[in-house]
């Protein structure tokens, strides 16, 4: 399977990764659900979040996703992208599932807003003790 594939598959078989910001010249990294299409992501969140005001300031973040947790020869991406901050009625209903109802009144709720991140650079990472191998897309 080459370079692309391998990353489109991880995308595809994740949910749960991590998200950094930066915030006064330092990061802060949060677990995160994510979607995806193709190679971009979308993450839902309160508007009235740290994260929200950090992007908003500083739009590049950086994301690990795919990791299993089996250890070695785990592979898993690590991305380099450019979010945005967006209330898009289109997006929400994209990304809408009732897992969300324990953080938001609804798809309606005015404190949700999706991240929307634009990878800038990608690398599948730790495939089976390989050197990290880079993502054209």
């Amino acid at each position: 399977m080459d370079t692309k594939a391998t990353a489109q598959k991880i995308l595809d078989e994740s949910m749960v990764g991590t998200m950094a910001t930066v915030q006064g010249g330092k990061p802060f990294t949060r677990y995160m659900t994510f979607f995806n299409d193709g190679f971009t992501l979308y993450t839902a969140t309160s508007k009235q979040t740290d994260k929200v005001d950090e992007l908003e300031a500083n739009p590049h973040t950086h994301i690990l996703i795919g990791y299993e947790g089996e250890g070695f020869g785990d592979d898993y991406l690590e991305i380099m992208g450019t979010a945005e901050v967006t209330d898009d009625e289109g997006l929400i209903d994209k990304v809408w599932n009732d897992a969300m109802e324990s953080y938001f009144e609804g798809p309606d709720d005015p404190n949700l807003v999706i991240l929307k991140v634009q990878p800038d650079a990608m690398r599948v990472m730790n495939k089976k003790g390989q050197p990290p191998q880079d993502v054209s897309f």
